[in-house]
């Protein structure tokens, strides 16, 4: 199994601001997947749950995100592909390591990436697996900065949807998939 401590202690060391808030942030969004998953009994180990929570963000530190104590100097929406590349050269599960990559937004097209000319490769990043999904889902309901509490589904749905009809229409695919009933 994944040992996601070592991993963060590696990458974030104690004491340090930075890693306060990326446990706080990380630990909400494990939580909340643990908890849907359970509710609506997902096929998914709570061990591979919590791990690909816990590094979905990995990548952070890298970018220049000053208002969440970043001081990296690549642009924020690249978090993603900067922690896959992190986690792949820390040989983690290749299905932990592409939530980390695809968990960004309600996930990103090649074509949204093109029409809004975003630093990424020219390829979908887009969640595939029921964990990448439950993950990219769970992490839309909590920021990195200000009181940190899990946003109301309206707030969740007003921000998504200020990327357009395809980033909302896969949201509330995730939605209606993490919100059914057993």
């Amino acid at each position: 199994m994944t040992d996601y401590r070592r991993i963060i202690d590696k990458y974030y060391p104690a004491g340090s601001p930075l890693r306060d808030i990326y446990m706080r942030h990380c630990r909400a969004v494990a939580d909340k997947a643990l908890s849907i998953a359970a509710r609506i009994n997902l096929p998914l180990s709570p061990e591979r749950i919590e791990a690909a929570a816990m590094l979905h963000d990995i990548g952070i530190f890298a970018t220049n995100a000053p208002g969440i104590r970043c001081h990296g100097t690549e642009p924020y929406i690249r978090h993603g592909i900067i922690g896959a590349e992190l986690l792949r050269s820390e040989n983690v599960d290749e299905e932990i390591t592409a939530t980390a990559e695809l968990h960004t937004g309600s996930g990103i097209t090649r074509a949204e990436i093109a029409d809004q000319n975003l630093p990424l490769p020219d390829r979908d990043f887009c969640p595939k697996t029921q964990l990448q999904r439950l993950i990219c889902y769970a992490d839309k309901f909590f920021s990195k900065s200000g009181d940190m509490k899990e946003k109301p589904l309206q707030k969740v749905r007003s921000s998504i949807a200020a990327f357009g009809s395809d980033s909302i229409n896969r949201f509330e695919a995730m939605h209606s998939e993490f919100t059914a009933q057993p």
